[in-house]
């Protein structure tokens, strides 16, 4: 077993440190003169008119060594190499930052980690209690991830999910409404409310449910002769429409009784100023970026459950509006602001992550992106399957977790994990909490001690490092993203592996020590 227990949680400590004066490395860096972008600048004074009248000090900025490994991350949902990281921290440019974020937003791993987030919201399963079957399920998943890759616009996603008729198998985005967890309007209403406006109308009065559910009344579903297949159409056949109907912000717009409703309500949802339809989005990217929504839950938005900074998010929906719903320019401006470069280090006692931005929120990785970062250290895979319903479904030994096609789809450390279930599209389903059953499967899992062990990967960085020092290094660097401190250095010298064990058991141990920090499992 090895010896966890000695190895100084930097991070945790540091967490602790409430006077960070000199900064705390390696998680801290000093301010410094780099210019911010102006549209990140303007975000910056938006989260400052909310921290400063409240007395909380904000946290530096963070180091280098964790701005490339938090970005990673959020933007890819991959842990940078070693390569990467010693290349990004040899960089002295002043503009370095910027210039990773437009690296990484163009690197293809992006559509396979939004398109993760996505499948979560639009529920892209095969199985119960959702039912697209495999065909639906892993077309429909295609679909989102080539519109990521493409970089469509949001609005032009959302047209197309909310309007789309055809095949369940050849036009994907109609499973958007198959997956709706019910055929009736105001099912379909309910879905199209939660994940494009961010309301739950079990929330609104029988009335206003009832007036949404007219704009999805002459959706129709029918079956083929190809086994699943199932054809989304519009469906005239159902009676008389009103001649108008009843937005969800009280005004009225004449139906053609001709044509689909679902396209008067897209046509508002898309261009009203009273429409929520830029701010949810917003509201939501903040979510997936920092794990806490300006309004939270980002898709409960209600009259009694405000925004936390109004301002703030009435701009950022300007500015998504004005930057034609591209996604990924909404993310430069977030992750090109001073917010999300803070250290994840407090300033003071009265300074928290959520508590109007004042330092970066900690938080556990994702189920999939944590398996992911384990293989990758170790240069193994995983096997999923589903084997219910048929045909059973098997993927390639190397089918990252991040790039799974389908909620069905899963592993026995996935679920321990906290993924989603993926059954009402909402995103309390996803659980990034760490439970104590979590902390002892890791500690104590054969499964990912025998990754280590059979490791090529580490085996080359041990055999090919000069010196025992050299190799603790490449460790750090490989799965923590950073040198070592010199107390770290001290403590892995001299620690000996128990007699008898393999001649690369020492370094073993150290990595698992690593791979059980809260520095390698949290988001920092």
């Amino acid at each position: 077993m090895p010896p966890r227990y000695f190895f100084p949680i930097f991070l945790g400590a540091a967490l602790c440190h409430a006077e960070p004066n000199p900064a705390v490395q390696p998680f801290e860096s000093e301010p410094s003169t780099k210019l911010t972008p102006p549209l990140s600048a303007t975000l910056d004074r938006l989260v400052l008119a909310k921290v400063n009248p409240a007395g909380i000090r904000r946290a530096k900025p963070c180091s280098d060594e964790v701005f490339a490994r938090r970005v990673f991350l959020d933007v890819i949902g991959t842990l940078p190499t070693k390569e990467e990281v010693t290349a990004f921290l040899s960089d002295k440019k002043s503009d370095k930052r910027q210039a990773l974020v437009d690296r990484l937003l163009d690197r293809p791993e992006f559509a396979d980690y939004w398109g993760l987030k996505w499948g979560d919201v639009l529920r892209i399963k095969s199985e119960f209690p959702v039912n697209l079957w495999p065909n639906a399920a892993q077309a429909y998943d295609h679909w989102v991830r080539t519109s990521l890759r493409q970089n469509m616009p949001y609005s032009e996603f959302a047209r197309r999910l909310l309007t789309a008729d055809g095949s369940n198998f050849r036009d994907p985005a109609v499973n958007f409404l198959r997956a709706a967890g019910g055929r009736d309007p105001e099912s379909l209403a309910s879905a199209a409310a939660l994940v494009f406006m961010g309301e739950r109308i079990a929330n609104w009065s029988p009335e206003k449910r009832a007036d949404l559910a007219v704009f999805f009344s002459r959706v129709g579903f029918k079956k083929t002769k190809e086994w699943k297949e199932e054809i989304v159409f519009f469906d005239n056949s159902q009676g008389k429409l009103p001649g108008s109907a009843r937005l969800p912000d009280g005004t009225s717009v004449k139906l053609n009784p001709d044509a689909d409703p679902r396209e008067a309500f897209v046509q508002w949802l898309l261009t009203s100023k009273n429409s929520p339809f830029a701010k949810n989005a917003a509201n939501r990217v903040w979510f997936w970026i920092f794990g806490k929504g300006i309004i939270q839950e980002p898709d409960d938005s209600r009259p009694d459950n405000p925004p936390s900074n109004p301002e703030l998010l009435a701009w950022l929906g300007q500015q998504f509006t004005a930057a034609k719903y591209d996604t990924k320019q909404l993310l430069r401006i977030i992750l090109n602001s001073d917010t999300y470069q803070l250290s994840p280090i407090p300033a003071g006692e009265k300074a928290s992550g959520d508590a109007g931005m004042a330092a970066y929120p900690v938080r556990r990785l994702e189920a999939e992106v944590l398996i992911d970062a384990i293989n990758q250290i170790t240069g193994s895979n995983e096997e999923y399957m589903s084997l219910i319903p048929e045909p059973f479904t098997f993927l390639p030994e190397d089918k990252r977790s991040i790039a799974l096609p389908d909620g069905s789809i899963t592993s026995t450390f996935l679920e321990l994990f906290g993924r989603p279930p993926r059954d009402t599209g909402l995103l309390s389903e996803r659980t990034e909490k760490i439970s104590t059953s979590q902390r002892l499967s890791v500690l104590n899992s054969r499964h990912i001690l025998s990754k280590i062990n059979k490791s090529k990967n580490l085996e080359e960085l041990i055999r090919t490092a000069p010196s025992t020092q050299d190799a603790v290094a490449g460790l750090y660097l490989t799965i923590l993203s950073r040198y070592p401190t010199p107390e770290e250095i001290a403590v892995t010298t001299a620690y000996q592996a128990p007699p008898k064990s393999g001649k690369n058991q020492k370094m073993n141990d150290i990595a698992w020590a690593l791979i059980n920090s809260p520095e390698f499992l949290y988001r920092h």
